[in-house]
């Protein structure tokens, strides 16, 4: 299986976390912010706006009541994942959404090869089985589209799995790279957009199906 090829770079309880607990329950009251700043919303858009195809079917997965894609975007449709059904009713920019444990069940419930683009913003750093998460995601996405992993420096701490939090911003990309190559996408590279020095930092991670 594709995630024991991850399990099998990284130590004993890499993806342990502080908090077991039911991941329904941590997300069951709404978060109605952002989870990055507004430098760091602005480069991550711009990167939208070049990365991803004007009127395609994109998915934006782990996500939240705002997408951050640019306004002028036009997109045949935009399907939206999360863990809070208020969040995502409140997202202006979703066609469609659907609640769902990855954690618990990594099976995406869309048709093979029916995306044009995906999208994971600064929440890669919560799954417990990313390969398997990953694997779904390329089996949606037509050839040669792009997925935009995007991360900063801020994560729940309790629920972000133990390897995230014991590697620096730099190792992070080599880690969502040995996620996204034991998953089966290729033509991977990773851009820094925000430095962080005087807003939140944020890293690009690019890969195509």
């Amino acid at each position: 299986m594709a995630a024991d090829r991850v399990l099998s770079q990284l130590p004993p309880g890499a993806f342990a976390r502080e908090d077991e607990s039911d991941d329904d329950a941590f997300y069951e009251v709404p978060r109605l912010v952002t989870h990055i700043d507004d430098a760091a919303i602005e480069a991550l858009t711009g990167c939208y706006r070049q990365v991803l195809p004007v009127g395609g079917v994109l998915l934006d997965l782990m996500s939240s009541w705002v997408s951050h894609l640019p306004a002028e975007g036009a997109y045949k449709e935009v399907i939206g994942h999360g863990m809070n059904a208020q969040e995502l009713a409140a997202n202006p920019r979703l066609s469609r959404w659907f609640v769902q444990d990855l954690n618990r069940d990594p099976g995406l419930p869309l048709a093979d090869a029916s995306l044009d683009a995906a999208m994971i913003c600064v929440s890669i750093q919560y799954l417990k089985r990313p390969e398997a998460v990953l694997a779904e995601v390329r089996r949606t996405l037509r050839s040669g589209a792009p997925l935009v992993i995007s991360y900063s420096n801020r994560c729940f701490p309790t629920k972000a799995v133990a390897v995230w939090l014991a590697i620096d911003h730099r190792g992070h990309a080599q880690l969502v790279d040995l996620y996204l190559r034991g998953a089966g996408f290729d033509k991977v590279w990773a851009r820094e957009l925000v430095e962080g020095r005087v807003s939140d930092p944020l890293t690009v991670v690019v890969a195509r199906a």
